[in-house]
């Protein structure tokens, strides 16, 4: 399953959620900042950003796959920018994807809200 279909929806959940400034990893939308990994140049784009109480939130779409490592990795970083920042990190899992993104939250102790998206 392709996480780009799901940007969309995302993007209306921010919205409806009272997030201003939305930017997002899809066509329409002004692209958020990435970030790059010193060790290894692996760049890191946020599916979707919001900005919510002066503070700038990532959103990331969570499905199920069997390459976790790069997401993982992805996911950690953005927690850390938004403690810094004083923000934090979604991750947003459609219908049948909820309890991978727990358990994968869970397991590598990410600092994130999974929330369900339709």
């Amino acid at each position: 399953m392709e996480k780009e279909a799901f940007i969309p929806l995302v993007v209306k959940w921010a919205q409806s959620h009272g997030f201003k400034e939305i930017q997002a990893n899809m066509e329409g939308y002004e692209t958020p900042k990435s970030y790059e990994r010193a060790a290894d140049n692996t760049r890191f784009t946020p599916d979707v950003t919001g900005v919510s109480m002066f503070n700038r939130h990532y959103l990331e779409v969570c499905v199920k796959t069997d390459e976790m490592r790069g997401y993982i990795s992805k996911w950690k970083l953005l927690s850390e920018l938004a403690n810094m920042k004083g923000a934090k990190l979604y991750l947003m899992a459609p219908r049948g994807h909820v309890r991978f993104a727990r358990e994968a939250v869970d397991q590598y102790n990410i600092p994130a809200e999974v929330v369900k998206i339709d």
